[in-house]
């Protein structure tokens, strides 16, 4: 089975000189979709050397209970079996998956990437639909130019449609909306052909759906600014190979680039609504079964394009799974330029959460300090963690009072909250959970199997938050007073007599930081059972850097 953490390990990447081969997966709700890609660090770029696609219906939930279904289940992992397989034939050196819509939605749609972690070891990262349509959004920035203009991104899935505003470096709106082809096909149509009292009020669904977040979009945008229609997915796919073979007699190889009017679209619309399944699976470009679906997402595009007033829509064949390869190479420091302003997408998320909740940034970024200088130093001593999980540490030392915005009383619990259900952007749903957990412990009880939440993390998982949670402990108390009293600390660890000594350079020299030692004493305790070492401290007046 793979390690459950292991895409939190970074010290094993391939030398930069070598061009590694990375698989995406993309678990939606219509279909599972692959890509293999050859990265290559030189420019830095990447080239796709496979795609695998399978229909699979995962949005064919129980009705009564909502959940996802055995069969629905089994097609799935069937899929992703040969996904497996076929990454691991062109010698793949890892697999990257993201689970959307129908996954998020089901009660058991945890217990569901249990299974694909069990039976085919991969480890599927369960992502919100923000951070889908961010992921969205480099997907296109790595196959479309968009010419120092402001462009609107519309991804139609099986569950969910994603608008996006973005000007090449920044995305300005990121929306996910409840509205997609599986599952409205589901919900609305019951008869073939479609019925007109169906289609109104389909339609009518759709209009109500996308106000808000046609509206909020519309509000980001700067005066006068005039801005361009780009469309990814199936749908879109297939209402451009429907209009390529009407207009051209054949579908262009590519498809990227491809152009179609408002009034082409809504005439393939009226044409869809009048044919039954069987007869638009006839129509050229339109799958089997594609053709039971095309009607609600063509029509999702159609009022999304007259919502926004735009008579163009351009189609981009790259989108979330090349999201999940770029956001891979940003991690991983393959790119530094022209996504740069993407690359700080996680800092720049946990400070505005920080600042919503009124937090005292300038204690807490002493905070994370002194909980990242505790890391480095006890790291292949007390520790084997990484790079990404010291931003883990990072991202809940930020957090860790944001509690406080709710009440004193337990706010290390309102804190857990607050933080597993923001919008932090760039972060996985079980990175979140990390980050939460990590930060709820950082006072009063040390982490128990008795609190939901922490146990239902993985052993591995476990051992992350309470062994980093045990350090953020020692950082808070080194800030007791709030003042910054502690300037500096030093770690020298004696393996000898499993022994931690602790030196503390006080801000001021005349300061004996009583409260700030007692603290640390009083928090010490935690942190020496974990790690099984003896934590002594001692203030030392010398700066450390003379010292050394």
């Amino acid at each position: 089975m793979v390690n459950t953490l292991e895409r939190f390990q970074v010290s094993s990447l391939p030398d930069s000189a070598h061009c590694p081969i990375l698989a995406a997966i993309d678990i939606g709700t219509n279909s599972v979709h692959m890509i293999v890609v050859r990265i290559d660090p030189t420019l830095p770029a990447f080239s796709i050397i496979a795609r695998e696609k399978e229909t699979v219906r995962l949005g064919d939930r129980d009705p009564k209970t909502g959940n996802l279904t055995t069969e629905a289940m089994q097609r799935t992992i069937a899929a992703l079996q040969r996904c497996y397989d076929l990454a691991h034939s062109l010698d793949a050196y890892q697999i990257v998956a993201v689970a959307t819509s129908a996954t998020r939605e089901a009660a058991n749609g945890k217990e569901f990437l249990q299974q694909i972690e069990e039976k085919l070891g991969i480890c599927v990262n369960l992502i919100s639909g923000q951070e889908e349509a961010r992921r969205i959004y480099l997907g296109v920035l790595s196959g479309m130019d968009f010419n120092q203009q402001s462009h609107v991104i519309i991804d139609i899935g099986g569950g969910s449609t994603e608008l996006i505003l973005g000007d090449s470096e920044e995305s300005r709106f990121l929306s996910s909306t409840k509205i997609g082809a599986v599952r409205l096909t589901q919900e609305f149509i019951k008869t073939d052909p479609i019925s007109v009292t169906e289609q109104v009020a389909l339609r009518a669904y759709i209009q109500g759906m996308l106000e808000r977040p046609v509206e909020e979009l519309k509000s980001s945008l700067r005066p006068g600014e005039e801005i361009g229609l780009i469309g990814t997915s199936g749908t879109i796919e297939t209402l451009a190979a429907v209009h390529a073979m009407s207009k051209l007699g054949y579908v262009p190889n590519p498809l990227n680039g491809y152009q179609m009017k408002r009034r082409d679209i809504r005439e393939m619309v009226r044409n869809f609504a009048n044919l039954s399944c069987s007869s638009r699976a006839l129509i050229p470009g339109v799958s089997d079964r594609r053709s039971e679906i095309i009607f609600a997402g063509s029509l999702i595009l159609l009022e999304a394009m007259t919502m926004l007033g735009i008579e163009t829509i351009t189609l981009c064949e790259r989108a979330l799974r090349e999201g999940i390869i770029v956001d891979w190479m940003l991690q991983h420091g393959y790119i530094d330029s022209r996504l740069s302003y993407q690359s700080e997408v996680r800092s720049r998320s946990v400070l505005k959460i920080a600042r919503k909740y009124n937090t005292d940034l300038n204690h807490s970024q002493h905070i994370a300090t002194f909980a990242l200088s505790l890391f480095d130093q006890t790291q292949s001593t007390l520790h084997s963690w990484g790079s990404a999980e010291k931003d883990l540490l990072w991202a809940a030392s930020i957090l860790h009072n944001c509690g406080l915005h709710i009440s004193h009383s337990a706010h290390h619990k309102h804190s857990y909250y607050l933080i597993r259900h923001a919008e932090l952007l760039g972060y996985t749903e079980i990175e979140l959970e990390l980050i939460a957990n990590i930060a709820r412990y950082h006072r009063r009880s040390k982490p128990k199997r008795k609190h939901e939440a922490y146990s239902q993390l993985s052993d591995l998982q476990k051992q992350l938050v309470r062994e980093l949670s045990a350090i953020l402990r020692l950082a808070v108390s080194l800030d007791r007073r709030q003042i910054g009293a502690i300037s500096e600390l030093d770690c020298k660890y004696d393996p000898e007599y499993r022994t931690l000594h602790l030196y503390l350079c006080p801000r001021q020299l005349d300061d004996d930081c009583s409260l700030e030692l007692w603290s640390l004493n009083y928090k010490k305790p935690v942190f020496e059972e974990e790690f099984k070492v003896k934590l002594i401290s001692t203030l030392d007046r010398k700066p450390l850097e003379i010292k050394q």
